[in-house]
């Protein structure tokens, strides 16, 4: 399957935010985006200053897309399955975005970015309901059981993923985690208010519309 593999950190640079793509190092000095403020390309004098309504619904889009680690196909499909959801579709888009087995395991701790959720995912070290799941766009429904393969529990980047998520205290309200035996369950559907990142998807909603 295609994926990204130019420099994460420009991508970052792009948007103008840490998207957390290498987990820890976003929240050091050493973040690409702390250290260079200001896009990848052309020098500072030559850039523009004002953008079309184009400009700044495809770079919304972007942000929201790179976040979750999507290609634009990937990405597209999520918008029109929101779309045929009942309820608001930028709501249903994010929640369906949130529900992707990679973003879940991320959400728990068990990972310290999305790339490295999706790592886990694609090589069998996560079980959905005592099943592995190696598909990491698949959409996790309320009241799943998500548990990490047993012989992967000692690993040292797991044991720091989980290091981190309890002193950033970031495990959203809407799943409960066992750290100590590296499990979790879904409680509930996530809202578009457990979503504390920076977006704005009515702009995606309109881009696409057009």
């Amino acid at each position: 399957m295609a994926k990204y593999t130019g420099p994460s950190c420009k991508l970052c640079r792009r948007e103008g935010m840490p998207l957390m793509l290498k987990g820890k190092r976003c929240l050091t000095d050493k973040c690409a985006v702390k250290k260079k403020k200001y896009p990848p390309g052309l020098p500072k004098k030559n850039r523009r200053s004002k953008f079309s309504e184009y400009a700044i619904q495809l770079r919304e889009k972007q942000k929201i897309k790179r976040s979750y680690g999507l290609l634009e196909g990937q990405f597209r499909r999520i918008f029109e399955n929101s779309s045929r959801m009942r309820g608001v579709t930028g709501d249903n888009m994010l929640s369906l975005l949130e529900r992707r087995l990679d973003n879940v395991v991320y959400r728990m701790g068990f990972a310290s970015s999305r790339t490295q959720a999706r790592q886990m995912v694609n090589h069998k070290h996560i079980l959905v309901d005592n099943v592995i799941v190696n598909i990491s766009s698949f959409i996790i429904n309320e009241g799943a059981i998500i548990e990490v393969q047993s012989k992967f529990k000692e690993n040292l980047m797991l044991k720091d993923s989980i290091k981190l998520s309890k002193a950033t205290n970031s495990v959203p309200e809407w799943v409960s985690v066992e750290f100590d035996e590296a499990k979790g369950k879904i409680l509930r559907l996530p809202t578009r208010q457990d979503i504390t990142d920076n977006f704005n998807e009515r702009l995606v909603v309109e881009l696409y519309s057009k």
